[in-house]
């Protein structure tokens, strides 16, 4: 998933508004902007094969210190406990901790069976939602919507830019998703740890757009 994981990320500040967008936004998708670092280290591992599933090409042959579950849950009580550690917000530290986890539940939805329970575990588990080309785009695009209406109805634009940063965002976002799902596939995967850095943009982007938005309401 990729606008799936960022939808979490806007759905939160419905529910808790201390944590910028861009924290957020951070937790969301923290393993994936763990993933580079990895792979440029060669500890994990990605190919391209066109055909793998219906929506991608990436054959993740192994992650296991980013993707599996035992590696993400220790990631998402780091995050959590960090953040605990700065701010002293017990609520917001679980909720950021709990969007850390719930990119792994996500790719269990959307990955063929190629998530490892634990880093040596030769179990990997996926439902294969990416096997379904209509209903990957159906239930993430529903996701997405969902998450920037649960954030617009929970923030009020303080200038024009608290509007033109956040609609700018959507609108790239859906533009790079529908580039992914109907561009041709990377001749290599070479330079897929060095794209993958750039979503770290993406996360200062959610900062900006907090920057220029007030938090009007929390459930």
């Amino acid at each position: 998933m990729f606008i799936g994981h960022f939808a979490a990320g806007f759905a939160a500040k419905k529910f808790e508004m201390a944590p910028s967008l861009g924290t957020y936004f951070m937790a969301a998708q923290f393993i994936d902007l763990l993933w580079p670092f990895f792979l440029i280290a060669g500890l994990e591992s990605v190919e391209i094969d066109p055909g793998n599933t219906a929506v991608t090409p990436l054959n993740f042959i192994h992650y296991p210190w980013t993707h599996s579950l035992t590696g993400t849950l220790f990631w998402a009580m780091l995050f959590g406990g960090i953040y605990y550690l700065v701010k002293k917000n017990i609520k917001a530290s679980v909720w950021l901790g709990a969007l850390v986890l719930s990119h792994w539940v996500l790719d269990f939805i959307s990955h063929r069976p190629d998530l490892p329970l634990s880093p040596g575990s030769d179990i990997k588990v996926g439902l294969g939602l990416w096997n379904s080309f209509t209903a990957s785009i159906a239930l993430e695009s529903g996701l997405f919507i969902l998450g920037v209406f649960l954030y617009y109805k929970a923030t009020k634009a303080l200038n024009k830019r608290g509007v033109i940063t956040l609609l700018g965002l959507i609108v790239f976002m859906v533009f790079v998703y529908f580039m992914n799902l109907f561009g041709p596939p990377p001749p290599s995967a070479e330079p897929l740890p060095y794209i993958g850095l750039s979503m770290w943009l993406l996360v200062i982007w959610g900062y900006w757009i907090d920057r220029h938005r007030r938090a009007e309401s929390a459930v």
